[in-house]
């Protein structure tokens, strides 16, 4: 597939995650629908990152960080209801992890 439609996909999904993450976060009407658009956006995000890979650099570290930091962001609507941690504090760290993984798939540093 094309490069550039896979990363349009890749980023319509950051944002649609970030969407269902502020109204999940920050108290929108309705959370059923942002819980669906966080869960889907999620799937297209992890699906779309392996088809840009093809093949995993499985001697880096790079992309499993990047699996850890999705696994966090998937992670942080159940850390803000739970009352773990605050809402704004789990959505300063969302952005901070979407910040650092989108400079791990730029700069691949290792």
């Amino acid at each position: 597939m094309d490069p550039l439609i896979l990363k349009t996909l890749h980023i319509a999904g950051v944002i649609a995650l970030f969407t269902s993450l502020g109204a999940t976060l920050l108290g929108g009407s309705g959370k059923k629908g942002a819980t669906i658009l966080h869960g889907i956006s999620l799937l297209l995000i992890l699906l779309v990152g392996f088809a840009m890979l093809k093949n995993p650099p499985m001697g880096k570290s790079w992309w499993m960080i990047k699996i850890g930091l999705w696994l966090f962001l998937g992670l942080a609507p159940a850390l803000a209801k739970r009352k773990v941690l605050p809402s704004s504090v789990v959505l300063v760290l969302s952005i901070a992890a979407a910040a650092w993984a989108a400079w791990l798939g730029l700069a691949r540093p290792f």
